[in-house]
């Protein structure tokens, strides 16, 4: 994570606006402890440190939980790369289950669920 910190300062000074803050997993050694939200305190620990704005990755997949990430301030947007495979209608739901009613766009009328 130290590096990690390091790496944001630094695109931070050449212009990068926001990190997305992910372990990634990329190789079959790695060990990661796979439990909801086991990637946020990067994020946070990144947003903090380099005064950067932050995504939020790992195992989100419930309204609440992404809510309570943005407002706790451990993140400033939430990733949500395998929830939206498992479920792409996530947003509408999400927004439904946080009591706001979305507008659709016109030509999207016909596949509201």
């Amino acid at each position: 994570i130290a590096e990690s910190v390091q790496v944001a300062r630094e695109l931070k000074n050449v212009g990068v606006d926001l990190i997305d803050a992910s372990s990634a997993g990329l190789v079959p050694h790695q060990k990661i402890k796979l439990e909801p939200g086991y990637q946020v305190p990067f994020a946070a620990e990144i947003r903090k440190s380099a005064q950067i704005l932050t995504g939020a990755v790992g195992l989100i997949t419930e309204a609440k939980q992404a809510e309570n990430i943005l407002q706790a301030g451990f993140a400033d947007a939430i990733f949500l790369a395998r929830e939206l495979l498992r479920e792409p209608y996530w947003p509408l739901k999400a927004a439904r289950e946080l009591g706001f009613d979305l507008t659709w766009p016109n030509q999207y009328l016909r596949a509201k669920i």
